[in-house]
C-alpha cells in the first residue's frame, strides 16, 4: 500500500524562530498558540488563569532558547560554576520581571491590547512562590538575577516547598497562619526532571569493612531512602542571552504505594511512605519547638544538600573530569548555616562513595566550599542535639567527629596548653546536652567565611566567631549585601526609572554607580518638581490599594512612615509603636499642637511559634483601632498593617515610602536589604548604626540620613555595667506615660493582662534596649518632622539618596564574591 505523501518537517532552527520570533504580532500569535495547544482553551472559554498561563508559556519559550544555549556554552568552555546552596529562594513573581529582562515588556503590552486584554491583569494573576521568609531568600534571588546579568555560570539549589511560607491572615488583630497554596493553579516556569532524580538516605547504621584493595572503609546502611526530584527554572539576566538554572528539589517516596498493604485493607498504611517522604518538602520552616519539628528541619536541610552535591558530582563525571579537581570546576557557596551539613556530606560522597583518601577529600571539600554568615543571633546559628543528629545521620556524625578530632589537633598545636580555647572551638558543644554546632562545622569546612556588612563582619571576628578568626584570620572577609535594581527599581518604580533613563540614559540599570551623574542636577527646580510628582503618584497608587483591600482611607500627602520586615523583637517594631503613642499623647494633651500628618505602615510575618512577635502584631492593631476611632487624632495619624507582606506587595510599598524605619538595636542586624530597596526608591532612612545602615549613611551622606541610638560598643558597655531599663522608665515622664497607658489597658479595652508579657519584658529585662534608645528616637523623629516641613530640602535629600545608592546593587556584591571568594 502506497504511503501518503508528507511534507518534510521544517529544520529545527526554523521551527524555533517561528515559535520565538520577535515583535508584537509574533507575541500575539505565540500567545494564541499556547492558549490553544498548551492550555487547551479557546479565547472565548479561557479563564484569567488560562490567559496568564498562555502568556507565561509564551515568555518561557523565549527563555528556554537562551537557557539551552547557556548550558551548551558552559559545557564547551573551561569555566568555574557557582553553586549557591540556599534553604530559601524568594523569587517573587516571574512574568513581569522576565518581560523586563527580555526587553519585551512594551511589545507584550501592545500584543495583549491587540487581543483585547490588559497586561497588568495577567501580571496580577500570578501566584507568588512563597519559598522564603524574608531577606535571606530574597537576597538569594537578587544574586541569581545578578549572576545571570553578569554572565557568570551559576546554579541555585534549594527546596521546592509545596506550601512555602504560610499565608498571614489577621483575625481580631492576631496573626493566623493558613496554607500558602502557591502551586494550586500550576507553575508554568519550572520544568520537572524526574529522570535526574537522586536518592537520599536517612537513619540506619554504619558498618566497617575492607574493600578489594584491603583498604579500611565505612559503609552507611540507611534505614529509609527518599527520592529528590529536580524542578528547574531558568533565571534570565537583564538584556543578556545568559539564563542560569534555579534547581529546587521536591521529595518523593521511592515506592509511593504498597500494593500488598492496600490489599489487606490498610489503605492509609499503603501510602504511609509516600506521605512521610513528601513531608520533607511540604512546608518552609516547620515549627521546631518539638523534637519532631527539629527532625524534619534537619531532614530538609540534608535532603536538598545531598541532592545538590550528588548532582554536582554527576556533572563533574559527565565532563570526564577527576573528582580531585572538583574545587577547580565548582565554587559552592553555603547561604547561611542551613546548608552546613554540606561539609560532612561532601566528605562522605568523596570518601565513602568514590574512594578518595581522607586528606585529598578534605582538600577538595575545603577549597570548594565557602560560607556566608547572615546572623548575629545565637539561636539562629543552629545546633542539633547529638542524639537527634546521630539517629538521622549516623555516618555524618562519625565524619564530624573525625573532622573535629583533626581540627582540635590543629588548635592544640597553634595554642598549646589552652584547653579552654579547645573547648570553645570544638564542633561539639559538651556543656549540658551535647550538640553539633553547625556554624562551626561550616567555618572549619570552608576556605572562606564572609559577613554581609562591614559592622557585621567585624562582630563576627570579635564576637560570634572570634576564636575561628584568631585560628584562621585569612578566611574572613566582608561582602556587603546588595539588591537588584531590575526588580526593585525598573519593575517596581517605572515612572522613576523612566525619569532616570531620560536624564542619564539606560546604562544605570547595568551599572548603578552611574546614578551619581544625577548629583549635578540636585538643585534643578524642574527635576525636583518631576520628582515630587512621581512620588505623589506612587503614594496615591498605594493609598488606592490600601483602601480597596483593607477599607482604610489614607492621605497621600501625609508622611508615609514605613516599617515592613520580619516581625522580631530585635527589629523593634514595638519601639515604633512607642513613638506613635507619644504623638497620640501629645495631641491628647494639646489638640492644637503642630504635628505633621503621618501614616504609619507596618508589614511582616511572625514565626508561628514566636509568641512575643505575635503579641507585637496584636499591639499594632490595638493601637490602630483606638487611634482610628478617636476623632481628635484620626485625621492626623493613621496606622495600617499590611497583611501577608511579600515581594508582590513590596513592589507597591518601597516606591511609595517617605521614611524607612531601620531601627534595630545596634549590633543585632547582620545587614538588612529592605533599607537598600527603600533608599534606591527615594525614601529617607531613620536608623541606628547597625548592619548596612552604616554604609548607606556613609554613601548618601550624614545630612541625608536620620541617625539615632546607641552604638554597638555602647550597647555592650551598658550591658556590662548592668543595664537597668526601669531606671529609664522612672526618669522619663513621656516614656512612663505611654508604657503606663499600655499596661493600664487603654489600648486593650481595659484588659490589663493582654500586653503584660510585653510590658514586663521591657521593664525587667529589655533585651533589645528600647527604653535606652526611646528618647533619642523621639528626638530624631522630631527632626524628621522638621525636615518634612521643608519640601525643597526633603526632595533634595531624596534625590541624593537615589543618586548615591549605587554601591548597594547586587551586581557589585556578586563582583566582590567573584573576585574575593569564588575566583570566577
Amino acid at each position: 500500500m502506497t504511503q501518503p505523501a508528507t511534507a518534510p518537517l521544517p529544520p529545527e532552527g526554523i521551527l524555533k524562530d517561528m515559535r520565538t520570533a520577535p515583535g508584537v504580532d509574533a507575541l500575539a500569535q505565540s500567545f494564541m498558540d499556547n492558549l490553544f495547544f498548551v492550555q487547551g482553551r479557546s479565547r472565548e472559554r479561557a479563564t484569567v488563569n488560562d490567559l496568564y498561563m498562555a502568556l507565561a508559556h509564551t515568555v518561557r519559550d523565549r527563555l528556554v532558547e537562551r537557557w539551552i544555549q547557556t548550558v551548551l556554552n558552559y559545557c564547551a568552555q573551561d569555566v568555574r560554576v557557582v553553586c549557591y546552596l540556599s534553604a530559601e529562594f524568594l523569587t517573587g513573581p516571574h512574568l513581569a520581571n522576565n518581560l523586563i529582562n527580555l526587553g519585551i515588556y512594551g511589545d507584550a503590552e501592545q500584543a495583549m491590547r491587540k487581543l483585547g486584554l490588559d497586561l497588568n491583569t495577567l501580571i496580577e494573576q500570578e501566584a507568588e512562590p512563597g519559598l522564603g521568609n524574608g531577606g535571606l531568600g530574597r537576597l538569594a534571588s537578587c544574586f541569581m538575577d545578578s549572576l545571570a546579568t553578569l554572565d557568570i555560570p551559576a546554579i541555585g539549589y534549594g527546596i521546592r516547598y509545596e506550601y512555602g511560607i504560610f499565608n498571614q491572615e489577621i483575625r481580631d488583630g492576631w496573626q493566623v497562619e493558613t496554607a500558602d497554596k502557591w502551586l494550586r493553579l500550576g507553575n508554568p516556569w519550572a520544568l520537572e526532571r524526574p529522570e535526574d532524580a537522586f536518592e537520599v538516605g536517612m537513619g540506619g547504621s554504619t558498618e566497617r569493612y575492607c574493600d578489594g584493595s584491603g583498604r579500611f572503609r565505612v559503609r552507611w546502611i540507611p534505614g529509609r531512602v527518599v527520592r529528590g526530584i529536580p524542578n528547574d527554572t531558568p533565571i534570565l539576566g537583564y538584556r543578556t542571552n545568559t539564563a542560569n538554572t534555579m534547581r529546587l528539589w521536591s521529595a518523593q517516596a521511592v515506592e509511593s504505594f504498597d500494593y500488598g498493604t492496600f490489599n489487606t485493607g490498610d489503605f492509609f498504611g499503603a501510602v504511609a511512605e509516600k506521605v512521610s517522604s513528601e513531608n520533607i518538602s511540604k512546608i518552609l520552616y516547620p515549627n521546631d519547638e518539638e523534637i519532631r519539628g527539629k527532625q524534619l528541619r534537619l531532614a530538609q536541610q540534608f535532603f536538598f544538600v545531598s541532592c545538590s552535591l550528588q548532582h554536582i558530582l554527576r556533572i563533574q563525571r559527565s565532563q570526564d573530569r577527576p573528582l580531585e579537581d572538583l574545587h577547580r570546576t565548582f565554587a559552592i557557596q553555603m547561604n547561611d548555616t542551613h546548608p552546613a551539613i554540606a561539609v560532612a556530606e561532601l566528605m562522605r560522597l568523596l570518601v565513602d562513595e568514590n574512594g578518595l583518601e581522607w586528606d585529598m577529600a578534605w582538600h577538595v571539600t575545603t577549597h570548594a566550599l565557602s560560607y556566608t554568615n547572615h546572623t548575629l543571633l545565637p539561636e539562629a546559628l543552629e545546633q542539633w542535639p547529638v542524639s537527634l543528629f546521630g539517629s538521622l545521620l549516623p555516618r555524618h556524625l562519625e565524619i564530624i567527629d573525625e573532622i573535629n578530632r583533626r581540627h582540635l589537633e590543629e588548635v592544640r598545636a597553634k595554642f598549646p596548653g589552652d584547653e579552654e580555647r579547645v573547648r570553645r572551638l570544638s564542633l561539639i558543644d559538651e556543656s549540658g546536652e551535647r550538640r553539633v554546632r553547625m556554624a562551626y562545622v561550616a567555618a572549619v569546612g570552608s576556605h572562606a567565611i564572609n559577613g554581609v556588612a562591614a559592622l557585621h563582619t567585624e562582630l563576627l571576628k570579635t564576637h560570634v566567631l572570634r576564636d575561628f578568626y584568631e585560628l584562621n584570620p585569612e578566611k574572613f572577609s566582608n561582602v556587603t549585601n546588595g539588591v537588584t535594581p531590575r526588580r526593585w527599581m525598573v519593575l517596581s518604580n517605572p515612572q522613576l526609572s523612566a525619569l532616570l533613563t531620560a536624564r542619564l540614559g539606560p546604562g544605570w540599570i547595568h551599572d548603578l554607580e552611574k546614578l551619581r551623574r544625577l548629583e549635578p542636577a540636585v538643585d534643578d527646580a524642574a527635576l525636583a518638581e518631576e520628582w515630587r510628582t512621581i512620588r505623589r503618584h506612587n503614594k496615591s497608587q498605594l493609598a488606592a490599594w490600601v483602601h480597596s483591600s483593607l477599607g482604610i482611607a489614607i492621605d497621600p500627602d501625609s508622611i508615609f512612615d514605613v516599617m515592613v520586615k520580619r516581625m522580631h523583637e530585635y527589629k523593634r517594631q514595638h519601639l515604633k509603636v512607642l513613638h506613635i503613642l507619644t504623638l497620640y499623647k501629645r495631641i491628647q494633651h494639646n489638640p492644637e499642637v503642630e504635628i505633621q500628618r503621618r501614616t504609619f505602615i507596618f508589614g511582616g510575618k511572625a514565626a508561628p511559634g514566636y509568641r512575643m512577635a505575635k503579641l507585637i502584631i496584636k499591639l499594632i492593631h490595638s493601637v490602630a483601632a483606638v487611634i482610628h476611632n478617636d476623632p481628635l487624632v484620626r485625621d492626623r495619624l493613621k496606622v495600617v498593617f499590611l497583611p501577608n507582606f511579600n515581594v508582590k506587595l513590596g513592589h507597591r510599598v518601597y516606591p511609595a515610602a517617605d521614611l524607612s524605619e531601620q531601627i534595630s538595636l545596634a549590633g543585632k542586624e547582620a545587614s538588612g536589604t529592605g533599607n537598600m530597596k527603600f533608599a534606591m526608591n527615594g525614601a529617607l532612612t531613620i536608623g541606628t548604626l547597625d548592619g548596612a545602615n552604616i554604609e548607606i549613611r556613609e554613601e548618601v551622606g550624614a545630612d541625608n540620613f536620620f541617625l539615632f541610638g546607641l552604638t554597638a560598643q555602647e550597647v555592650e558597655q551598658k550591658k556590662a555595667e548592668g543595664y537597668d531599663p526601669r531606671a529609664y522608665y522612672e526618669s522619663n515622664p513621656s516614656l512612663r506615660e505611654v508604657v503606663d497607658a499600655l499596661a493600664g489597658g487603654e489600648f486593650s479595652g481595659g484588659d490589663r493582662d493582654l500586653f503584660a508579657p510585653l510590658i514586663q519584658s521591657l521593664l525587667t529585662h529589655d533585651e533589645y534596649m528600647l527604653l535606652a534608645d526611646y528618647q533619642a528616637y523621639i528626638d530624631c523623629q522630631d527632626r524628621v518632622a522638621a525636615a518634612w516641613h521643608d519640601h525643597d530640602r526633603w526632595t533634595r535629600m531624596s534625590i541624593l539618596n537615589v543618586a548615591r545608592i549605587g554601591k548597594f546593587s547586587s551586581d557589585r556584591t556578586i563582583r566582590d564574591y567573584c573576585s574575593d571568594i569564588w575566583k570566577t
